[in-house]
């Protein structure tokens, strides 16, 4: 039996996970997926949100993340600042952020909004700070974005552990 969604600040963890979409584009909606397959919202159903209540849209987007954790360190993955990439990262969070608003009584649009801005706020922020860190220590990159995969995972972790 599914239990009942109790994100007791839902706002904040549109941000969390908004910004979790910066890090790594298809985290936030696997997170989002999984607290939502775990607590069936009715306030989704009969939405174009719906989905993310599955768990076959849960399972395809956890391996889709964790393709999209290998993928980051290799050489010829564009930045993450490039517009398609950030415009696909503020689309993530976007629908992350609109699941769990609506899902928890909220507005899609104000959802979809925070998440987005989140999203596009921790691409930046991000990418420079990767830069900076790469340059500073000398650590090749690949491991520093394996630290921020760590990062990623613990942080969703979290957020999925506050709605248990």
């Amino acid at each position: 039996m599914k239990r009942k969604l109790t994100i007791t600040h839902p706002f904040w963890q549109v941000l969390g996970i908004g910004a979790l979409a910066g890090l790594r584009s298809t985290s936030a909606p696997a997170i989002a997926s999984h607290i939502l397959s775990h607590h069936h919202s009715k306030r989704l159903e009969n939405t174009p949100l719906n989905f993310m209540q599955s768990g076959a849209t849960t399972s395809t987007l956890k391996l889709l993340a964790a393709g999209e954790m290998v993928m980051d360190k290799m050489p010829f993955i564009p930045n993450r600042i490039k517009p398609a990439s950030a415009a696909f990262r503020c689309l993530s969070g976007a629908l992350a952020g609109a699941s769990i608003s609506k899902a928890t009584g909220g507005k899609i649009g104000a959802g979809a909004l925070f998440g987005a801005t989140a999203a596009l706020a921790a691409t930046y922020a991000s990418f420079l700070l990767r830069k900076v860190t790469v340059k500073a220590t000398g650590v090749i990159d690949p491991l520093i974005g394996t630290l921020e995969d760590a990062l990623v995972l613990g942080a969703g972790a979290k957020l999925i552990h506050i709605n248990q």
